[in-house]
């Protein structure tokens, strides 16, 4: 897992604007963007696919596949993305926070 953080923010006013993009491979991968942002107003996570997860789909007891994307939420000045599903780890992807710079 590694995070990649592309080397010319766009800065307006007292805010920023960082985009980079992480590999995966885990259950979890973690943006840590404390160094740059005091906070973090808004984000956006870009899963580079999606996972398919088995569901009944109608209740009948046949299975469906449905496509799901990797979940991401944000504590502080970390976003951790989180696998669609148990069976299977996060994946590479891109994302972009906007934030009040340190």
């Amino acid at each position: 897992m590694a995070v990649t953080i592309d080397p010319r923010p766009t800065y307006f006013g007292d805010r920023m604007i960082v985009t980079g993009s992480y590999t995966g491979g885990a259950a979890t991968e973690d943006i840590e963007l404390g160094s740059l942002l005091a906070s973090v107003d808004a984000f956006i996570v870009n899963p580079s696919q999606t996972t398919p997860q088995a569901a009944d789909g109608d209740g009948s007891g046949t299975m469906v596949a449905m496509e799901l994307l990797d979940v991401a939420i944000l504590s502080g000045t970390t976003i951790t993305v989180t696998q669609a599903t148990d069976q299977a780890n996060v994946v590479a992807g891109t994302f972009l926070a906007i934030g009040r710079r340190s």
